[in-house]
């Protein structure tokens, strides 16, 4: 039984607001967009999305507990808005050009300082997915440290990358820091945090086979491929550099769709499958 009454009947969104992705959603969204001359427009949709959260998981739940995510998804949005409402030209520069740094930094320490009490932010969500009787268990905590600690980092590497444009390159909008690799840590964060869960179902599990890694690896393939053609059109390398990754794109979703058909049970497997359970 969840941990909160739904006064709602069960649906995608109901799901989804189970889910600590939804909750990241307005900080991804400022830390892409943010750049000069879009500081405002980041904070207005961050602090809009996140308040649309709030109230919709109010509405369709009652007695739901605050979280550290959904509380910090306010306060800090509402803080830069008043910022940059107060902010002179000089210090709404700033804002615009480390606004992204800091939303990122901000994350690192919101994942790292839930893991260092114990309380993982992502641990807040899964309770609502499973019974009571599993919240004090070791392998539920370890699971969701395993899963906040990644994005703890992935949003690590995204302050650093966009550190590196902005201190380095002296370039905030370099395609390569402020939106590829940042874009990228949070889809490898996304993926595992899909993966990884039905991994830790199957050793707990006997006879349920583990999820394949190709699993883990199918959007991190998919995204080489536009990386590529990115790259091409803005002119962001060597001709040669997003040619060859095109093709690396090309060959690993071949692989991954030709071992993935390899995998699934042939019809003869399927009708075998199917006898046996009208035996039992």
């Amino acid at each position: 039984m969840n941990a909160v009454e739904n006064t709602a009947p069960g649906g995608r969104l109901a799901a989804a607001l189970e889910s600590p992705i939804v909750w990241m959603s307005p900080w991804i969204i400022f830390s892409v967009v943010v750049g000069p001359g879009r500081f405002e427009l980041a904070v207005a949709l961050a602090l809009a999305v996140s308040v649309a959260l709030f109230v919709t998981a109010r509405l369709l739940y009652r007695g739901i507990s605050l979280k550290i995510l959904e509380v910090a998804d306010i306060l800090f949005f509402a803080l830069l808005a008043g910022a940059g409402a107060a902010a002179s030209p000089g210090s709404l520069r700033w804002l615009e050009t480390y606004a992204g740094e800091m939303s990122n930094l901000a994350l690192v320490v919101i994942a790292f300082g839930s893991m260092a009490v114990r309380v993982p932010f992502t641990m807040q969500y899964a309770r609502e997915r499973v019974g009571p009787e599993y919240w004090k268990s070791p392998e539920f905590l370890q699971a969701n440290q395993v899963i906040t600690g990644i994005w703890g980092a992935a949003f690590l590497v995204a302050a650093i990358a966009g550190g590196f444009g902005d201190l380095v390159l002296h370039n905030p909008n370099n395609i390569w820091t402020a939106w590829i690799i940042q874009i990228a840590a949070i889809v490898t964060a996304l993926s595992f945090t899909e993966w990884y869960p039905q991994v830790v179902r199957s050793r707990n599990r006997a006879g349920e086979p583990p999820p394949p890694v190709r699993n883990l690896l199918i959007p991190l393939a998919g995204l080489i491929i536009p990386v590529g053609v990115v790259s091409l059109i803005f002119d962001a390398a060597a001709s040669w550099f997003g040619v060859a990754l095109i093709l690396i794109g090309v060959i690993l979703a071949r692989a991954i769709n030709k071992d993935a058909e390899m995998a699934r049970p042939s019809s003869g497997q399927r009708r075998r499958r199917k006898s046996n359970w009208r035996l039992r």
